[in-house]
């Protein structure tokens, strides 16, 4: 897709240069989300679809979308060490978590940086047991995919819990348990069981600072690894479709590139990795907090190349010439190689999603903000979908990962040593998050 005019940020990118734009919401752009609420419907995509069959998509979706993705994905920080020592090391890391049970790792061929491990599950024969503890829907949501459960979490336990109890974890996926609760009755997910590492009486003691791990996950329904301080400068916890943006982008040594929306870094430091620590990133968010994020993962990770700044990146272009500090927001037309854009989103692809709560005008009020700030290779991901007024060639050009056309499928250690390494790669390609990607080449300045 091109674009003949540029009337903002992207002014600052350099003319003789390609301009690497993403703009992502997660699945899918938004109006299939008013079967969520049974709202008055979207026509474009209804048209483009059928009723029936938006419906049967959308109902697939949220199906998918309350299962974690078949693997876990990490990038490797080839900055400090080569895939294959790290795939090593991670390795017997894993043996010592699963207690000596082997299970794959595979190196994506088209993203050499990028390991996938297989998520063994659901597992269905675990025994409950008579302590329960109730977790919030997001904290359940991170056990799904190999956390433990950390204090904040917990929202009730048994009244009777102890440290070194075997309990067992559910998640309030409609966020009715009352803090405290020495028993609930409704709508609860199970998780599967830990052993508790505290007392109900310390973990509702009212101390402000306790924030460690609460329940050490022994029996989770999902098996997924923990990657709770594993290897944290050779390893990035980090989606597919979200390692997928940085190699789209393409960025070279000795570059200028701009990250806008930036935190907590992931993409940043990916970029700074590729382009093997040479040249400059700059990186924006407009909270404070998270932009200490972001330099703290440069850091931990030895990438120098990345200066990151607290600043709102739909103020980032400035057109006359006024003095400032060197190197500081604002910037220039013309001032970048390349930019990279994440714009805030409604998370609806994030995975595992058990707790649907977002309405229309939730989903489609990010539409203004990401306008404002407005051949992909590797082709990883499916063409854009229908309904968006663009046609087939331009479709295309974008790549959307659509978890909801994946057949549901179990995985145990027997259907991992029978399966092809093709087969788990094409899989882990798409059973994913949900997310979009689009890239734009500036044609010339205006």
């Amino acid at each position: 897709m091109r674009l003949e005019r540029s009337p903002s940020i992207f002014q600052a990118c350099s003319q003789w240069i390609s301009l690497s734009l993403f703009f992502f919401y997660s699945f899918a752009p938004p109006p299939p989300v008013y079967f969520l609420r049974r709202e008055r419907p979207v026509l474009r995509v209804i048209s483009a679809f059928g009723k029936q069959e938006a419906e049967r998509k959308f109902e697939a979706l949220l199906n998918h979308l309350s299962h974690p993705p078949s693997f876990t994905t990490v990038r490797v920080n080839t900055h400090l060490a080569s895939v294959q020592q790290v795939k090593d090391l991670l390795f017997h890391e894993l043996q010592k978590q699963f207690n000596g049970l082997s299970v794959p790792i595979l190196q994506h061929p088209d993203l050499q940086d990028v390991l996938l491990i297989p998520v063994i599950g659901p597992r269905k024969n675990i025994k409950r047991q008579r302590c329960e503890a109730i977790v919030g829907a997001q904290c359940g949501n991170a056990v799904l995919r190999g956390a433990h459960v950390y204090v904040p979490g917990i929202v009730s336990t048994s009244k009777f819990m102890k440290a070194g109890d075997v309990t067992s974890v559910y998640s309030d996926i409609k966020g009715k348990c009352k803090k405290g609760a020495k028993e609930f009755d409704g709508t609860k997910v199970f998780l599967g069981n830990g052993i508790s590492e505290l007392s109900r009486k310390e973990i509702f003691s009212g101390v402000p600072e306790l924030k460690g791990r609460g329940i050490r996950m022994t029996e989770p329904v999902y098996l997924s690894p923990s990657f709770d301080n594993v290897l944290p400068r050779y390893l990035f916890l980090q989606n597919l479709p979200s390692a997928v943006v940085t190699h789209v982008l393409d960025p070279q040594p000795g570059e200028k590139i701009l990250d806008l929306c930036a935190a907590p870094g992931g993409k940043t430091t990916h970029i700074a990795a590729l382009m093997r620590d040479q040249g400059e990133v700059i990186a924006l968010d407009k909270i404070s907090n998270k932009v200490e994020k972001i330099k703290q993962n440069a850091l931990l990770l030895g990438l120098n190349s990345i200066k990151a700044f607290c600043f709102d990146g739909t103020k980032a272009l400035q057109f006359d010439m006024v003095e400032k500090a060197e190197g500081n927001p604002p910037f220039l037309p013309e001032s970048f190689d390349r930019i990279l854009l994440d714009a805030p989103c409604s998370g609806m692809g994030q995975r595992p999603n058990m707790a649907c709560s977002w309405t229309l005008k939730e989903v489609t009020s990010y539409q203004p903000l990401q306008r404002k700030l407005f051949t992909v290779d590797p082709q990883i991901g499916g063409e854009g979908m229908m309904g968006a007024g663009l046609s087939f060639e331009q479709l295309k050009q974008l790549q959307r990962f659509d978890p909801s056309v994946v057949p549901s499928w179990d995985t145990d250690i027997d259907s991992l040593r029978d399966a092809s390494i093709e087969d788990m790669i094409g899989l882990a390609n798409k059973d994913c998050i949900g997310f979009f990607i689009a890239k734009f080449i500036k044609c010339k300045s205006t």
